[in-house]
């Protein structure tokens, strides 16, 4: 466009070229440009044939004048277009005078550039069709099927397996020389039966289709057909498969035959459909391709007769693939389109094309496959059927699942539809969310580097001071001690204090304390500035002297000799002790004394992750979720890769309504550790949260092909082993699940198919889709959310509460009397097994970390999981969420289930002690926990079935039976609830020196407890020990003893003995 400066001041516009262009009657119209601005029709171009290719060369030039006085002005041009109309001329008809027209559509051009200062620009413009116009579905992106065919299949006689890898060919006919049909660079390379995702991927499979595809006779495509997509094509595909799961894939047998001579030849249409013979048809599951990050979905898929009925159901396809493509291919057979005599098999495949938006490009493969030949007899013959079978009937196709006839094929994708995301990615969202904490670094200073150098300072100025004494009296007189009368102290004394003045010794010590002294008034009391008054002065040199006072003494005492100091020696508790208390706490109901337990193994290791799960787990059963969100995050920002903890916080995440940073945690675990089942489950339970069925069934999908693999590994693993160790490989690929809740804390379009051969029948090992749809409906109905009930009374007393128990990790135990290691032996029948399912498994770690509010979820889906169903554990953890509940009436039912079906496991009979002990039936219950500890194997919650065993022997005065039972109870798992249920057990065997070990060892675990300090009493006054019987009284005043038969015990012993209550 060119602006020329003369009179008139013309505007030349100029249309050089067309592009992609097309018309009404064919590829080559001819067409013809004009020009309009302000309502004004500026010229036509020359009429010009378009080529072949969609170009045309036009070099039309119009013009047109504009002035600021008037006509066209300045602002026209600034507000107002070109308008460049294309138009085809159609060609005349016969009998017509005038040529007829047609609008193909319009570009618009911007002269606003021309006010800008520019004399002349170049610029290319699109060209909009008008509605109806040829060029509309360029540009629209109209939807069409576009069905690929695969044909020229080789029969294999059998005897040898198809080497790999091998070439792939090209989908095309007549190529002449005999290597120019393969694709360069392009391989079958197979692959492991176990990473399909088809029908025929399981173990027992494995045999059937190593001789399918080796001895029997086959047929081999080994052909590859390609496509590309475009975006809106791409949109288009996941649509479809969204819409509708399975795709057919249709295969045929079309017999060679030789067309007729002579152009009067014809075939109807009924006799081109009669050609089509043994119809089959295979459904491929393409939901996989919206999983995120896949790409590929291969496998092997059984062949079943084609009736129209069961198509539509399966694939809402409403008429065959060969409908309109049957006549093609007779056609073809006829002039020699087969290059083998024997029958083909045709594959097909739907495909929808669509255009506009981004590009991007997909290659998609579909491997060819084998078809048996025994199967089908008759396809040798070459005499064509003359009806096609009945729509609701199909023998011909029957002989497919007689023979287990199946087809191998591939579809690939050069980018997955779904992008997945990177696990860098995910790994900086949760670091953005919680910041790892590393260990702060110590301070050199502060406040106790303060008192530690006055500590320091002191030690050394009294170490001098006692070497001066024993200079000026010797170190014979020091060790008369308290022989020494107080005239010869006090004369030394006098003697010392004269000598450290007069050598200037007692001003050199000032001096030496004098810094340390300063920098407490500057580090703790933080007195940096003048005092303002002098009363505040003095108030504080009293309350430093009182504070440098008592640090000299600490000091002192530090380096006193240990013959001298006396100092009573104390049992240091465990990390494992502290847990199994808080544990005791949690069974009594007695939540406050458990969070000192948990609290204390912060405080004593702040940065091992593991106590804070645990505390989390605590804040969980509590129902203070706002906490446990602080404790497990606390503990991922120790450990941003510990998957545990990454799981929790997406459970809590979700109990708060935080879906997206759920989905975070969820995919960040998978991504760390992609063999952890729970990690999987509990990624496909969000997606049901979030009602997105296709990736909920990719993650439970993935989490059976984990927990089938960990199987399979474990059974290789116990074929190869013998003798003992044999049990301990095997538990090792579980021991996350022995140990504690935390582990160790450490489209295509494009397809090419290749039709393989049978395969037995058998269900994949993938989860069917009718059990996932099922699930998906009823899991509404059965998500009850279950808490743990708190105490409106919480005690320490030994009688546990109404709460159920939950299972105490294997852990050793360091006693003041025991040095060994102690365990609490989970059972065999309880959580150390493998599970058989992805759901019983996630099922376990709610259980173990009380997130309950997820089990009834699970439960469901662990019924209809057709590896699942009603089990023995399933009813088992349904009586306990019940117990939580305090119903007692169906988890009595569910117990009796239980039992029913395994009535040798230990586990049912524990639980339904605690039922009966819960519900005061205590008869019942001793019968149970007797018959649970009879057992060869243990239960997993044996430490407190000794203890409610142990008490009922006390209730009922078996004193030899409890005492037994609390022994157990001791060596297994010492608490100060065994050393006290064994202590009482002796007291009323009058075996006092014992009761008086046992309950002292139970003091020294808990000196708060008001029972031990009761019984230490009676002990005491028993033994006719004053000064021990009333200090033990005294506490059990000061601990508010509950038990008023008990105080009333001490009351009547202490009136008979005379002595043990002071206030009398």
């Amino acid at each position: 466009m060119e602006q020329v400066s003369s009179t008139g001041r013309p505007v030349q516009i100029t249309v050089t070229d067309g592009y992609d262009l097309k018309g009404f009657k064919g590829d080559t119209p001819v067409t013809f440009i004009r020009a309009e601005f302000n309502q004004v029709v500026l010229g036509d171009s020359a009429k010009v044939t378009v080529s072949p290719e969609g170009t045309a060369k036009y070099n039309f030039t119009s013009s047109f004048e504009y002035s600021p006085e008037g006509g066209i002005t300045l602002d026209d041009l600034a507000h107002k277009p070109v308008f460049l109309t294309m138009t085809e001329v159609l060609p005349k008809e016969k009998k017509q005078k005038d040529e007829k027209t047609l609008i193909l559509g319009q570009a618009v051009v911007d002269l606003l550039p021309l006010l800008e200062g520019e004399s002349s620009f170049e610029t290319m413009v699109p060209l909009h069709p008008v509605p109806g116009s040829p060029l509309e579905p360029l540009r629209s992106g109209v939807k069409k099927d576009y069905p690929i065919l695969f044909k020229n299949g080789t029969l294999k006689l059998g005897g040898e397996r198809e080497p790999v890898p091998r070439p792939k060919k090209w989908p095309i006919a007549n190529i002449l020389a005999p290597g120019a049909n393969y694709i360069p660079d392009s391989f079958i390379v197979g692959g492991p039966y176990e990473e399909e995702e088809g029908e025929l991927n399981r173990p027992e499979d494995k045999e059937f289709r190593n001789q399918a595809e080796s001895i029997k006779k086959r047929i081999i495509w080994d052909l590859e057909s390609r496509c590309y997509l475009d975006p809106p094509a791409v949109v288009s595909l996941q649509k479809r498969i969204a819409d509708c799961r399975f795709w057919p894939v249709e295969i045929t047998r079309v017999p060679l035959t030789t067309a007729p001579k002579g152009k009067a030849a014809k075939f109807d249409k009924a006799d081109d459909e009669g050609q089509l013979s043994f119809h089959g048809v295979a459904y491929v599951n393409m939901v996989p391709l919206l999983y995120p990050g896949v790409k590929r979905i291969r496998g092997a898929f059984h062949i079943y007769p084609y009736l129209d009925s069961t198509v539509y159901e399966k694939t809402k396809c409403l008429f065959s693939l060969f409908r309109d493509t049957g006549h093609l291919l007779t056609q073809n057979n006829k002039i020699g389109g087969f290059n083998s005599p024997l029958s083909k098999p045709i594959v097909s495949k739907n495909l929808k094309e669509e255009k506009t938006v981004k590009e991007k490009e997909l290659e998609g493969r579909l491997r060819p496959g084998d078809l048996q030949a025994p199967s089908i007899k008759s396809q040798s013959s070459d005499t064509p059927l003359e009806v096609e079978p009945s729509p609701s009937h199909n023998p011909e196709g029957q002989q497919y699942i007689e023979a287990g006839t199946y087809i191998v094929l591939e579809i690939q994708l050069d980018r997955a539809l779904v992008p997945k995301r990177m696990p860098e990615e995910l790994a900086k969202r949760v670091k953005e969310m919680i910041p790892p904490r590393p260990p702060l670094t110590r301070r050199t200073g502060g406040a106790q580097k303060a008192v530690s150098d006055y500590h320091m300072q002191i030690k050394n100025i009294s170490r001098a001071i006692l070497d001066e004494y024993h200079r000026m009296f010797g170190k014979q007189v020091a060790k008369l001690g308290s022989n020494m009368d107080s005239e010869t102290v006090e004369e030394q004394k006098c003697l010392l204090s004269y000598e450290l003045n007069c050598s200037g010794k007692y001003f050199a010590f000032k001096e030496q304390l004098k810094h340390a002294v300063v920098k407490i008034v500057r580090e703790k009391y933080l007195k940096t500035t003048p005092f303002e008054s002098q009363e505040e002065l003095q108030t504080f040199i009293s309350e430093l002297y009182v504070f440098l006072v008592d640090q000299m003494h600490v000091a002192l005492n530090q380096t006193m000799p240990d013959d001298i100091q006396g100092a009573v020696s104390t049992i240091y508790t465990s990390s494992e002790q502290l847990r199994l208390f808080a544990f005791e706490a949690e069974v009594n109901e007695n939540f406050e004394m458990a969070a000192v337990y948990y609290e204390e193994r912060l405080v004593r290791e702040p940065q091992n992750l593991e106590h804070w799960l645990d505390y989390g787990a605590f804040c969980l059963l509590t129902e203070d979720n706002i906490k446990a969100q602080e404790c497990f995050r606390k503990a991922l920002s120790l450990n941003q890769n510990h998957i545990q903890s990454l799981l929790l916080c997406g459970v809590l995440a979700v109990l708060m309504e935080k879906y997206e940073q759920a989905e975070i945690f969820f995919e960040d675990a998978t991504c760390l550790e992609p063999t952890n089942v729970v990690a999987w489950t509990l990624l496909g339970l969000y997606y049901e949260i979030q009602n997105n069925d296709i990736r909920m069934e990719m993650a439970f999908h993935e989490g059976f092909k984990q927990l089938q693999a960990r199987m399979l590994q474990a059974q290789v693993i116990k074929q190869r082993s013998t003798g003992p160790f044999e049990y301990i490989e095997e538990g090792g690929k579980v021991e996350e699940h022995s140990l504690g809740p935390w582990g160790i804390t450490n489209g295509s379009s494009a397809t090419a198919m290749k039709a393989e051969t049978p395969a037995g029948p058998g269900a994949p090992t993938s989860i069917p889709d009718d059990f996932l749809e099922e699930s998906s409906k009823l899991l509404s109905d059965s998500q009850e959310h279950i808490l743990p009930a708190q105490s409106q009374d919480p005690t320490v007393c030994q009688k546990p509460s109404n709460i159920l128990l939950k299972e105490i990790p294997v852990k050793k135990e360091i006693s003041k009397c025991q040095d060994s290691s102690t365990f609490l032996h989970p059972s065999p029948h309880g959580v150390s097994q493998t599970p058989a399912t992805i759901f019983m498994e996630t099922i376990r770690f709610l259980m173990k970390v009380n997130a309950v509010q997820y089990v009834h979820r699970v439960l469901a889906h662990e019924l209809l999981c057709p590896q699942g169903g009603p089990s023995c554990e399933y009813y088992l953890v349904l009586a306990q969420t019940h117990l939580l509940k305090k119903d007692f009436a169906k988890a009595e039912e569910y117990l009796q289930h239980a039992a029913q079906m395994d009535y040798l496991n230990p586990n049912v009979w524990g639980v339904k002690g605690h039922l009966y002990f819960l519900s005061g039936n205590h008869a019942e219950a001793k019968a149970c926990y007797e018959r649970t500890i009879s057992f060869v194997v243990d239960a997993s919650e044996m430490h407190f079935i000794f203890l409610r065993l142990g008490h009922i022997y006390l209730e009922e005065k078996e004193y030899e039976k409890a005492k037994k039972t609390y022994m157990q109870a001791c060596k297994r798992s010492p608490s100060c609830l065994t050393w006290l249920g064994l202590g009482i057990a002796c007291y009323r065997l009058e075996e006092l020196t014992e009761a008086e070990d046992a309950l002292s060892e139970a003091n020294a675990l808990n000196n708060y407890n008001a029972e031990v300090w009761a019984y230490l009493a009676l002990v005491s006054l028993k033994a006719g020990r004053q000064v021990e019987a009333e200090q033990a009284y005294k506490y059990t005043m000061k601990l508010k003893l509950k038990d008023k038969a008990l105080l009333a015990e001490i009351h009547m012993v202490q009136e008979a003995v005379g002595f043990g209550n002071p206030s009398f």
